[in-house]
């Protein structure tokens, strides 16, 4: 059974740090693009970032650009989040996902249709 698992959620305040980590298991996912998103009561989910399955590619959102870096470990079938400098806006439940292709499009590895496996979310709140 695919288990998706996300971790190192928790309260910050603006401008500090946080790393969420996402491992899976069941089975291996090297050649698979994957993904975080995030959501708030209310709205849509939202693409956060992207990484190829070898990790020579990455996407970004333009909110979180230049402070979130996407990393991944194919041999410990985990990928992590490296959030820096967060803001309020940041808060949210923060989901991992792994796409159905290793190297979609820029446009579907944007959108979460694309994505068949989903974690349960680690909540992030950056308090101001």
């Amino acid at each position: 059974q695919v288990q998706l698992v996300e971790s190192g959620g928790g309260l910050v305040q603006a401008g500090g740090s946080l790393r969420l980590s996402c491992a899976a298991s069941g089975r291996s996912f090297s050649r698979n693009l994957m993904g975080w998103f995030r959501q708030v009561p209310g709205k849509e989910r939202e693409f956060v970032a992207a990484i190829t399955w070898s990790g020579g590619t990455t996407y970004y959102a333009d909110s979180v650009k230049g402070r979130f870096t996407i990393s991944r470990d194919n041999t410990k079938n985990t990928v992590s989040l490296q959030m820096n400098s967060l803001k309020p806006e940041d808060t949210a439940v923060y989901y991992c996902a792994v796409h159905f292709l290793s190297g979609p499009s820029s446009h579907s590895a944007r959108a979460s249709d694309g994505y068949g496996y989903w974690g349960q979310g680690t909540q992030v709140t950056v308090s101001s």
